[in-house]
């Protein structure tokens, strides 16, 4: 199986990482990154836009509060069934169709909004609408971005996607409230509408070479498990999901508390919450301009660490203030700490997860951030209404400081491409039955001799083995050894279909083959070991029919799986 690729990409040349904005000088990510920062720029106009709106629609404050929840609500929802999309199909189109439904909903909505048909739940149901296309977009804009940069600027390149989003968020809402008092809510969504179209005409522009699997695609569900077992036996993912989850958890009260801080720390107005809000966007930007020269600098764990450290103490000295530019100095640390935090998690992902996965990989673990902040933004509110805002917040950045500690439990990743190549299987499968793709269950044996002294190092090189059988889609593995010939050991598992099989043979990655070719070195001289694939309950394959060739001299006709 060969790579996706796109023909106007910096290539295989690795050129060497330069700077934080050595990215742009690929042709096709300056074009999309540039157009995303004005797509960022509508997504937080029509925020702004559609809440003023629902003030004029409705005097009730909880419906005003849905708008934001209508827009980000499917980000969370919708982001794992993208993902498997994104994985299943051609990225390029997968974008480009979430942000075309997108500006038409916009465009509906801008429609509604001047005939005067607009009400509080048609508001919030093209809010929501409009999120489900950017959440279709985005998985597939993410696992994209190595294709059109140089690995050794993988870094920075999504640093710079981060700045995208946190330049929009540090001064669109401004904009947003400008373009309000002077045109209107209508105007506000004909903007966002219209601020799609540039991105989605950057993707029509990128010349993507799509290379088609050979397999149908999976079901979406199936296509779901699939990326879920994958980061789930995969232990360099499955890291990364649970320190981001806590780490969201952990650090969650700036987001949350930073109305309460401006007014009742500091005695603030709408104003200030502003002001808040602007210092933590402007220190995220700061921040994923430092990633490059610091994940040349830093491992992603120790810069991990140290920016779990910085972050605690800012929200600490937060807690702690009643200054208003004191505050701000700590929002912009905190914020400047945690993008350079998510930053660093999201390379571990797309170095630790191949190709047919990463969308997927990615999916997750914007869910697992998100889910830990949705539920760190519950928690330390409770904390708040029961003792104190300051303290809620001081008690986040002392769990954000102890965060840390969990690398001793889940170590990230390295940050280097080890062995996430795709690889091709150049034998196929020997198929003497008229097997469809719903063939099934398929069974995997195979035979290994290895002397009575190796059977130890030999049973911890299988261990790897079993490993890259259950994250590449293989189920139920077993090993097994012969009681009366203790030098043969049997290795099964097993795959619903046969479909699940074939698509298991190009999911192999270099380090696949290199945990196999491990556990064959132990195997007796000039023994071969014995691949047996055999159909479990085969009772269309014995059906007889007219047509079918003599069951005594060829093969049986097959009449389903």
């Amino acid at each position: 199986m060969h790579a996706e690729s796109g023909t106007e990409t910096a290539g295989e040349n690795g050129r060497g990482r330069g700077g934080a904005f050595e990215p742009l000088r690929e042709t096709v990510f300056r074009r999309i990154w540039l157009t995303s920062v004005l797509s960022n720029f509508g997504q937080l106009i029509l925020g702004v836009g559609a809440a003023w709106e629902m003030t004029r629609l409705t005097s009730s404050a909880s419906l005003v509060a849905l708008v934001q929840t209508a827009l980000m609500l499917p980000l969370m929802l919708v982001a794992v069934p993208a993902g498997a999309v994104a994985d299943m199909f051609d990225r390029r189109r997968i974008a480009m169709t979430g942000l075309a439904f997108s500006a038409v909903c916009g465009a509906l909505l801008t429609t509604l909004a001047w005939a005067g048909l607009t009400s509080p739940w048609v508001l919030l149901a093209f809010c929501s609408l409009i999120g489900a296309g950017v959440a279709l977009y985005s998985p597939s804009w993410q696992a994209s971005i190595s294709e059109q940069v140089p690995p050794a600027q993988l870094p920075a390149a999504i640093a710079l996607g981060s700045i995208s989003y946190n330049v929009a968020r540090s001064f669109g809402p401004a904009v947003g409230g400008l373009i309000v008092l002077a045109a209107g809510a209508k105007a506000a969504f004909a903007i966002n509408a219209l601020c799609y179209l540039p991105l989605l005409i950057a993707f029509y522009l990128w010349n993507r070479r799509h290379v088609p699997s050979r397999l149908p695609p999976e079901r979406i569900d199936r296509a779901i498990v699939t990326g879920a077992r994958y980061a789930l036996h995969s232990g360099s993912v499955r890291t990364v999901l649970v320190r981001a989850f806590m780490f969201g958890l952990a650090g969650a009260s700036s987001a949350a508390l930073a109305p309460l801080i401006a007014k009742t720390m500091l005695g603030g107005n709408a104003s200030t919450y502003g002001i808040l809000l602007g210092s933590s966007g402007v220190g995220a930007v700061v921040g994923a301009l430092a990633v490059g020269w610091i994940s040349e600098r830093m491992s992603n764990e120790a810069a991990s660490r140290l920016m779990a450290l910085i972050g605690g103490v800012a929200l600490v000295v937060v807690g702690l203030s009643r200054s208003v530019p004191l505050t701000c100095a700590g929002l912009f640390v905190a914020g400047a700490a945690s993008i350079i935090t998510i930053a660093m998690f999201n390379i571990s992902v797309q170095l630790a997860a191949p190709r047919w996965v990463t969308a997927r990989a990615l999916s997750l673990f914007s869910s697992a951030l998100t889910g830990g902040i949705a539920i760190g933004s519950v928690f330390w509110g409770i904390v708040a209404n029961h003792w104190a805002v300051d303290v809620a917040v001081m008690a986040s950045g002392v769990a954000l400081c102890l965060t840390p500690l969990l690398a001793f439990v889940f170590p990230l990743p390295l940050t280097v491409l080890s062995g996430m190549e795709s690889v091709e299987i150049a034998h196929e499968p020997e198929v003497a039955m008229a097997l469809t793709m719903r063939s099934g269950p398929v069974v995997i044996e195979v035979d290994y001799r290895v002397g009575a002294d190796l059977a130890r190092p030999f049973y911890d090189a299988m261990r790897k083995v079993q490993r890259s059988r259950l994250r590449n889609g293989g189920f139920n593995w077993s090993l097994s050894r012969d009681i009366g010939d203790p030098e043969l050991w049997t290795e099964r598992y097993q795959f619903p279909t046969w479909s699940d099989y074939l698509r298991t043979r190009e999911r192999f990655t270099q380090a696949d083959l290199e945990a196999q070719a491990t556990a064959d070195s132990f195997i007796a001289y000039g023994v071969l070991k014995r691949v047996r694939r055999r159909l479990e309950r085969p009772f269309g394959s014995v059906r007889w029919r007219a047509d079918s060739p003599d069951p005594q001299h060829g093969t049986i006709g097959y009449l389903g799986p």
